[in-house]
């Protein structure tokens, strides 16, 4: 891997600490969720698979990938969704499962972020019409929800060029020839959709108390906790399932029974409850779902992934592999 082109470039340093100042921010990455990239030379530097970006700065967790060559196999129409044999130098670690729409997209740097504030507005029913009034004067362009990877690749592929895409039910992803300049236009896009969140609302203790006795579940801390005291937030956990990483982490939907054996369950008007096992991945997963919750505007009408969307995440390799390197919680 030290042989590959731009290891030693200032650049890289700086998407490096940029990746961990953005891991580092829950309203912008969650757990082992987005990526970050930057081209130099012959090697596109990508995030590994299952990694996190708020760990950039004190291990190695970026990758070499010959991206000329994995443009020449997506455009011979090949599935270059696993991108491990594109790695220069070989490796244990796998490049991020969106290496793809990384590579084909001509920026330099391209960060993909699962920005709180983005994911608010991108579940939304209405979401590619709101967007168009908040976004504008912006080079930016919606893709309606598909599973990550080569899907998601191929949703941008199909409305080239943008410096800016939001995608349904998803994230944001934005592309410039700086670091600085992909941070700015993150940011950028945060204040064009930032919304004021609901209150927290009080759980509880007792009712939680009692929910969760005999069981392997403790009550949920007060911002988690607001998803099920709260009963507009009540209301976005009950319509469904809101974004990969929901299902991945999670499980689909938000159950209200601790014999499910979820991560998270719901007590409504009490709070919630977290499994005393949960990973930190599965709590960073149920902070983002009370977060987005907490902007959804009462009574707004969302769209939520299908059985068919929620079943191929379930049974994604990729997604699979991802979860064998989670944290334990803290």
């Amino acid at each position: 891997m030290s042989a590959a082109p731009g290891r030693d470039d200032p650049a890289l340093a700086e998407l490096v600490a940029a990746s961990a100042r953005i891991g580092a921010d829950p309203l912008l990455v969650q757990a082992a969720g987005g990526n970050t990239s930057i081209k130099l030379g012959g090697a596109m530097w990508i995030k590994a698979s299952g990694q996190w970006l708020a760990d950039a700065a004190r291990q190695d967790v970026m990758v070499p990938v010959d991206f000329v060559a994995l443009r020449a196999a997506y455009g011979e129409g090949g599935d270059v969704e696993n991108a491990k044999r594109f790695l220069i130098g070989g490796g244990v670690l796998r490049p991020s499962i969106e290496t793809a729409m990384h590579a084909m997209m001509p920026h330099r740097v391209v960060l993909h972020v699962h920005c709180v504030a983005t994911i608010a507005a991108a579940v939304r029913a209405d979401a590619e019409a709101r967007l168009a009034g908040a976004l504008a004067g912006l080079d930016w362009g919606f893709v309606p929800y598909v599973r990550p990877g080569q899907p998601l690749a191929d949703g941008v592929m199909a409305r080239p060029g943008h410096a800016i895409y939001v995608f349904g039910n998803h994230g944001l992803t934005v592309g410039a020839e700086t670091v600085d300049g992909a941070v700015a236009l993150i940011e950028t896009v945060r204040a064009r959709l930032a919304a004021v969140a609901r209150p927290l609302a009080p759980a509880d203790d007792a009712a939680l108390a009692r929910a969760a006795a005999g069981s392997g579940y403790e009550a949920a801390p007060p911002e988690i906790a607001t998803l099920g005291a709260d009963p507009a937030s009540l209301a976005v956990a009950r319509a469904g399932s809101l974004y990969p990483d929901h299902v991945i982490f999670l499980g689909p939907g938000v159950p209200e029974r601790v014999e499910s054996g979820a991560p998270l369950v719901l007590v409504p008007g009490a709070g919630a409850l977290l499994r005393r096992d949960a990973s930190a991945s599965a709590r960073a997963m149920a902070r983002c779902i009370a977060d987005v919750a907490r902007l959804v505007p009462a009574g707004a009408a969302l769209s939520v992934l299908s059985a068919d969307e929620e079943a191929a995440l379930l049974g994604w390799e990729a997604e699979a592999y991802r979860k064998t390197l989670q944290r334990p919680a803290s």
